[in-house]
């Protein structure tokens, strides 16, 4: 009767039960399906291709000879990710005459390209290793150019447009930010020296520029006057080099290049020494010369030696080397004698007389020659060639009162000078 009696479901009620069973069926269902989706590892968007760009040129060094620039850098061997080797077609270098707050967007904008150097790039810019992976897992780079690593040089002469500032057109903003931050009035930079700045950058296989070199500069002023007098003289331990000091820079109408602006910096005159016994001249001194002389202590017998000296003016850090004086040459040739042999004593012996002394200590020695003299009579050499050891026995007539002395004589074949004189007699 109950069940009879009990009231129907309305049926609005029997309609919205149906709809939550029928949404919660919905909902698993589409989380089954991201589940499968997921299981099957279905690709999402393509992404670009990774571009490797080389990492910047390093030891970069502008040195300034007369109106010439040399510019030398390393070139990279790494991208900017340390992988190896580098995904670099070139080293393209610029220059320009500029206030040292530029950046380098408008630096590359302005400034002048004034060379390239072709680099040898890999095959395949994708095969690379990481930097604590071996060298045997590097792939060769190939082409014509200079090796990842190698030291490379780009000259700019200079000319009267390079002394000139660059158009920069409207104010560099993140110029003006800089001088802003810095506190400076933004009509432009402080009164210094004028400086030609240069960069360098390496350029990938597809034509995509790296990150810049640091900066450096060549300074725009007069060179300094060539030294002058030249004088090599040579011992046994080093090359002596003295010149005439060079006085400061001067300047007039009939000076090649500008002269420095009134305001700016007075350069310091030093001097640096090269070796240009070769096609390739060598710094020798690693520093600037304070002093107009320089001992080489590298000696080597029998080779040519040639040296030339610059004056070298420095201002604000940067430096300008005048011309090269003529070159001055020597062969270095041995003919400087050992010392004399010192502490000669001698022992008695039946029919021996034995000799010690002490061992003379230049490098290139040669050994010992011996003379013996009889009865007061002339020294005559005993032994036929030189000795290496410090001891000799004299087979000799016992009774008879001899004398010695020895020569110390070096691989040159230069002699020295007799030694002290010992006598002595021999037992039965």
């Amino acid at each position: 009767m109950r069940d009879a009696a009990r009231p129907a479901e309305h049926p609005r009620n029997a309609r919205s039960g149906s709809c939550s069973a029928g949404c919660a069926r919905a909902a698993c269902a589409v989380v089954l399906v991201a589940a499968a989706g997921l299981a099957c590892g279905k690709k999402g968007p393509p992404l670009p291709p990774l571009v490797r760009l080389p990492a910047p040129p390093a030891n970069i060094v502008a040195q300034r000879r007369g109106d010439t620039v040399d510019v030398s850098f390393t070139v990279p061997d790494t991208n900017t990710d340390r992988t190896r080797p580098a995904n670099v077609e070139r080293i393209d270098v610029y220059a320009i005459t500029a206030p040292p707050t530029i950046s380098d967007e408008q630096l590359l904008k302005r400034a002048t390209k004034i060379g390239s150097v072709a680099v040898k790039s890999p095959k395949d810019p994708n095969a690379v290793v990481d930097e604590d992976e071996r060298d045997e897992e590097v792939e060769p780079a190939v082409g014509t150019g200079l090796d990842q690593g190698a030291t490379a040089h780009v000259e700019e002469s200079l000319t009267r447009q390079a002394f000139a500032p660059a158009d920069l057109g409207k104010p560099d903003r993140e110029a003006r930010r800089a001088d802003a931050e810095a506190g400076r009035p933004l009509i432009g930079p402080l009164p210094s020296a004028p400086a030609r700045t240069y960069v360098a950058v390496g350029v990938s296989t597809r034509g995509r520029k790296g990150p810049l070199s640091k900066r450096v500069t060549a300074p725009l002023i007069d060179p300094p006057p060539t030294p002058r007098d030249v004088h090599m003289v040579y011992t046994e331990k080093a090359v002596d080099l003295s010149w005439s000091p060079a006085a400061a820079p001067t300047s007039g109408p009939n000076a090649v290049l500008p002269s420095r602006p009134l305001g700016s910096a007075a350069p310091t005159i030093a001097y640096n020494v090269y070796d240009v016994s070769t096609d390739t001249p060598q710094k020798i001194n690693k520093d600037p010369l304070d002093e107009p002389t320089l001992a080489d202590p590298r000696m080597e017998w029998g080779e040519k030696r040639c040296y030339a000296i610059r004056a070298v003016a420095i201002v604000a850090g940067a430096s300008v080397e005048s011309s090269p004086t003529p070159a001055v040459c020597e062969t270095l040739t041995d003919t400087f004698a050992p010392a004399p042999p010192k502490g000669l004593r001698s022992v008695p012996g039946e029919k021996t007389i034995s000799l010690i002394w002490d061992p003379n200590g230049e490098s290139d020695l040669g050994g010992y020659l011996v003379f013996r003299a009889t009865s007061g009579g002339p020294l005559e050499q005993v032994t036929p060639k030189p000795i290496r050891e410090t001891t000799f026995s004299d087979s000799v007539e016992p009774g008879v009162r001899y004398t010695y002395a020895l020569k110390a004589i070096d691989r040159a074949g230069n002699p020295s000078a007799f030694s002290d004189r010992v006598d002595e007699t021999a037992r039965e």
